[in-house]
């Protein structure tokens, strides 16, 4: 019989993950009693994907806020310290910054505007038009903000981000001052000490700050690269990528997953005889039309996968052949013509017109994407994600 689906996407339910857990056995478990319990098997390039949180918890990857505290003391051991370009969240870096105000006597708090870098927004681009205010060049105070726009809460939320950072870093004896810019030198001015929080663009700001002047620059990278105290840490994206957990502690972005995903895909194939591949996915890569959020919050889409998922798709564009190559062909005649041309395709189409309009990403994005939309982020109980036939294409039996 001919087939008639394509790519199938799973949210699998599993226990809930605490620490020490046998992760790889609860993974395997879980997918194959869900294949026996819903009569489906598993095929060769399916994909298994877990959450990031879950990796992170079964490795026990947390600090505590005084943990924040007592490293970014040692790190600068000035009485203020620039914080600048933090992303607006109550989940992802409020926590961090009760850690930073512990730390020091007075935060020089700069946020980007009209929005932060992953597209929660403090203003609209019309509140700025509206007061002939140019964003790239001008730099306000506090008392300016107010001002010339007042309080204004989250589209989502509901919050004041700019008087919830001001009180949370007063409710740590920890003096603040706000201003609002675009331009990281703008710091400078300020302090020249200087904690970058920005995501993406962190390097960058780095570079730019060093180049200016600045006498010490660290991101949320190089907080908790190692153990304070005994609480966990995350070497390569140290802060980047972690969540609240309780009111003084958060959970890092997981580490040394390698081991993990090779370990499920070992014992797949054993008890199956199928070759999955698997991988560790955080926040996915996608814009919110309404919102404006760019969801990307983790440093990385996918910081574990194996070899099977490296690359970008490598596909031609089915209604572009339809509407050019084969465009006085139908029925059956352009089935067979189409199913030719995909047999046949170049190993590379880049730059070839009939893979135009086909997503540019890397695999693994496109893949953690669908996890991340699939599993949630709230009560769904699916840290797991199956992905069966994502590498099929219009030939495929």
């Amino acid at each position: 019989m001919e087939r008639t689906v394509g790519t199938v996407v799973r949210g699998i339910r599993c226990p809930i993950i605490k620490e020490n857990d046998n992760l790889m056995q609860i993974v395997v478990d879980s997918v194959l009693k869900a294949c026996k319990a819903e009569n489906f098997s598993l095929k060769d390039k399916d994909v298994i994907a877990i959450t990031e949180s879950v990796v992170a918890r079964s490795q026990g990857n947390y600090a505590t806020i005084d943990d924040i505290a007592l490293d970014v003391k040692r790190k600068f051991n000035s009485e203020t310290i620039g914080v600048i370009f933090p992303i607006l969240s109550r989940n992802r870096f409020a926590i961090l910054l009760k850690g930073i105000a512990r730390a020091t006597k007075k935060i020089v708090l700069m946020l980007s505007y009209p929005s932060d870098e992953v597209g929660n927004a403090l203003l609209t681009y019309e509140q700025l038009d509206n007061k002939n205010i140019n964003p790239y060049s001008d730099v306000l105070t506090l008392e300016k903000y107010r001002e010339l726009f007042g309080y204004n809460k989250h589209t989502f939320t509901g919050v004041d981000y700019v008087e919830y950072y001001v009180n949370l870093i007063k409710n740590e004896g920890c003096d603040v001052e706000v201003i609002f810019a675009n331009q990281a030198k703008t710091i400078l001015n300020y302090t020249k000490y200087i904690l970058n929080c920005d995501i993406h663009t962190r390097e960058r700001t780095k570079r730019i700050l060093i180049n200016n002047g600045a006498k010490l620059v660290i991101g949320l990278d190089g907080i908790l690269t190692s153990s304070v105290n005994g609480s966990g840490y995350n070497e390569k994206y140290g802060l980047l990528g972690s969540n609240k957990a309780t009111e003084e502690k958060v959970k890092l972005f997981p580490r040394d997953a390698e081991n993990l995903v090779l370990e499920i895909q070992k014992k797949v194939l054993e008890l199956t005889n199928k070759h999955v591949e698997v991988m560790v996915y955080g926040d996915g890569a996608f814009k919110d039309p309404q919102g404006k959020i760019w969801e990307l919050a983790d440093p990385v889409v996918a910081p574990f996968y194996t070899s099977g998922l490296d690359g970008t798709p490598n596909e031609l564009k089915l209604k572009f052949l339809a509407d050019n190559d084969f465009k006085d062909l139908k029925g059956n005649e352009l089935k067979k013509a189409i199913e030719n041309k995909i047999k046949n395709k170049d190993a590379n189409l880049v730059g070839n017109m009939a893979s135009q309009g086909t997503t540019p990403r890397k695999i693994t994005d496109l893949l953690g994407s669908l996890c991340d939309l699939t599993s949630g982020s709230g009560d769904k109980g699916t840290p797991i994600v199956l992905v069966s036939g994502y590498f099929d294409n219009y030939t495929n039996e």
